[in-house]
């Protein structure tokens, strides 16, 4: 693959987590850059991490993981967005220190870093079935941008929530439940 290519498929991947960022920062308060370098940690390592290890893995799994990825990334992304949607609607005093608004628990960033990259072990198995791949410059740019994009995102997702604070952690529900659907509809066929 020529460094454009990687290139592209780096921000294509960094998609998802990106959206999820944008969400973590529409319930936040206040955005630190600390909170958006959180979301980029743990996003960018994931998505750096999980094509690696499909690379590894090759084509060993392939059939199995390409079967249940995207109903993993369905219910993951789904539960989290419904949990968005009722604490928005049950309209909670939210705490004005950092990031209060947004859970940055270990648990849920593991959760939703997991459910944004299990398309990225897909694309590891898909580089070691093309070969001539260096996995290294791969995992490096997917990592480094998906971390770019996350950390704005907090920061964009954060701007918007502050001038639209009473439906922005619904919005953010809505969209992580429909980021889930996409991904259900797209390896179902329904969406090119």
């Amino acid at each position: 693959m020529t460094l454009l290519e990687l290139l592209l498929l780096a921000v294509g991947l960094s998609m998802d987590a990106f959206a999820v960022s944008i969400c973590k920062g529409l319930a936040m308060r206040r955005a630190t850059f600390r909170a958006g370098m959180t979301c980029g940690i743990w996003f960018g390592g994931f998505q750096a991490l999980m094509p690696l290890i499909g690379f590894f893995l090759g084509t060993l799994f392939a059939d199995v993981i390409r079967a249940i990825d995207h109903w993993v990334a369905f219910v993951l992304l789904g539960l989290i967005g419904a949990n968005m949607l009722k604490e928005g609607f049950a309209k909670k005093e939210e705490d004005e220190a950092d990031g209060k608004g947004a859970d940055m628990s270990i648990k849920t960033m593991f959760v939703l870093a997991v459910a944004t990259s299990i398309d990225a072990l897909a694309v590891g198995i898909s580089l070691a079935m093309a070969g001539n791949v260096d996995i290294w410059t791969a995992v490096a740019l997917i990592g480094l941008f998906t971390c770019f994009f996350c950390t704005a995102g907090v920061k964009i997702g954060n701007v918007f929530g502050n001038r639209f604070e009473d439906s922005a952690q619904i919005a953010g529900g809505v969209i992580l439940i429909l980021l889930g659907t996409k991904i259900l509809l797209e390896h179902l066929g329904y969406l090119a």
